[in-house]
């Protein structure tokens, strides 16, 4: 039996862990493992090659992914899905692994519907924002490079007595932010799903800094577009000397954490055994607590994800 792997939309750290684990597990199985290099477009363009153990070695600890990835919109043509799926049986390629989020697994969500293919999807996105898991791949690597960042800012932040606002990635998701928030201790946080109360937190700060508070921490999500509206608060109605970071895309690199390997080859394993013992497949799997489950996938792109309600209740939003 032949599977094949793809990364699809944003790359994100633990790509390369669950590509390797896909290489060597097939193997170990007796089977043929296949990359598609470049995502949907090279899905298309039929840019897929037999994988062997050389593609894979030492690439554990490599953030990113090795086979690329992309954004289509050609594959929305009903033509070039055609073509895609014409690439795929030419070369008796009976399942596919696709690492992705929300935008590839509905894309995958039409593909499924059209041809009868043999489908696992591997939530893969920092963002966090895929319904009906609590994680996803990436995200603990992403937290992680976000700390060290916000570590670093608060030690410049105390000692020029500043204030900092960090704007986060998430698109309209307040996963990263809210999580960076609690263990960071932030001050402020600024996110999609919870209206910011600029009365109560203006009283609030003033109040800490007449004690001797002489910084503070504002994170803001990205999908808010608060950033530039946080800091001219800051700086205008709080009075203290305001300083923007985006970190922008460096959250989305670097060698993944040992929790997203594991994550990776666990996914991966999954995903394998499972296409072996079904025909017909367009699952995605998800992790709840702690358990890795499958949920079908008109389930998981037709819902909304959701901040669990424990989190929020975590954090301290000044209201």
């Amino acid at each position: 039996m032949a599977l094949a792997i793809m990364c699809s939309g944003g790359d994100a750290p633990g790509m390369n862990p669950a590509i390797k684990k896909f290489v060597d597990y097939l193997y170990e199985r007796g089977e043929t493992p296949y990359f598609i290099y470049d995502g949907l477009e090279g899905l298309i363009d039929g840019k897929i090659k037999k994988a062997v153990h050389k593609d894979v070695a030492g690439i554990v600890h490599r953030g990113g992914t090795i086979i690329r990835s992309s954004r289509s919109k050609r594959f929305f043509d009903p033509a070039y899905r055609q073509e895609a799926w014409k690439n795929l049986e030419s070369r008796g390629i009976d399942g596919l692994v696709v690492l992705g989020g929300d935008g590839s697994f509905r894309a995958m969500d039409v593909f499924s519907k059209e041809y009868p293919l043999n489908f696992v999807g591997i939530p893969t996105t920092i963002d966090n924002d895929i319904y009906g898991t609590d994680t996803c791949l990436g995200v603990d690597t992403a937290l992680n490079v976000i700390r060290d960042a916000l570590d670093k800012i608060r030690d410049t932040a105390s000692s020029f007595s500043r204030a900092f606002v960090v704007e986060l990635m998430g698109r309209e998701c307040g996963y990263l932010t809210v999580v960076s928030a609690v263990t960071s201790g932030a001050e402020i946080c600024i996110i999609p799903e919870v209206d910011f109360n600029w009365h109560v937190a203006k009283e609030h700060l003033q109040r800490e800094m007449k004690h001797g508070r002489n910084y503070i921490l504002a994170l803001v999500a990205e999908g808010t577009e608060m950033t530039s509206d946080i800091a001219d608060w800051l700086e205008n109605e709080i009075g203290m000397e305001t300083r923007i970071t985006i970190l922008g895309h460096v959250q989305r690199g670097g060698s993944p954490t040992v929790a997203d390997r594991m994550l990776g080859f666990e996914f991966v394993v999954h995903a394998v055994d499972h296409l072996f013992s079904s025909e017909r497949s367009n699952k995605v799997l998800v992790v709840q607590k702690s358990e890795i489950k499958m949920m079908e996938i008109d389930d998981v792109v037709n819902h909304r994800y959701r901040l669990d309600p424990e989190l929020l209740g975590m954090l301290n939003r000044l209201d």
